[in-house]
């Protein structure tokens, strides 16, 4: 099992920044990607941005290109995704996935976290 445990979600103006943390612990040799996903109030989850195991490969949703970056510390075990420029269509609750293959399906995940709130609102 893995457990997968996201942090960061806040209240944000509109041009300002966030950083979200997914911490991941357990049997973390079954993981070979993680990815970010949100679900805006009404709308289906969507794919945001994915991150190998290793950091060497990365990719984002077209919406996020240029704004978001997805980084990760092996050492401590954790992703970061880094929001520039948000937008109020950003708000929505972000969930942290891990999963045994590198992808942008939602069903290649096995585990997910609980998701935090990010609101973009002046």
């Amino acid at each position: 099992q893995v457990q997968v445990v996201e942090s960061g979600g806040d209240l944000v103006q509109p041009g300002g920044s966030l950083r979200l943390s997914c911490a991941a612990s357990g049997s973390i040799f079954a993981i070979s990607s993680m990815g970010w996903y949100r679900q805006a109030p009404g709308k289906e989850r969507e794919f945001v941005a994915v991150i190998s195991w290793t950091g060497d490969s990365t990719y984002y949703a077209d919406s996020e290109k240029g704004r978001f970056t997805i980084s990760r510390d092996n050492a401590k075990k954790k992703v970061y995704l880094q929001m520039n420029s948000l937008k109020p269509e950003d708000t929505a609750v972000y969930y942290c996935a891990a999963g045994p293959i590198y992808g942008t399906r939602s069903y290649q995940y096995d585990y997910w976290g609980q998701g935090t709130q990010v609101t973009v609102s002046s």
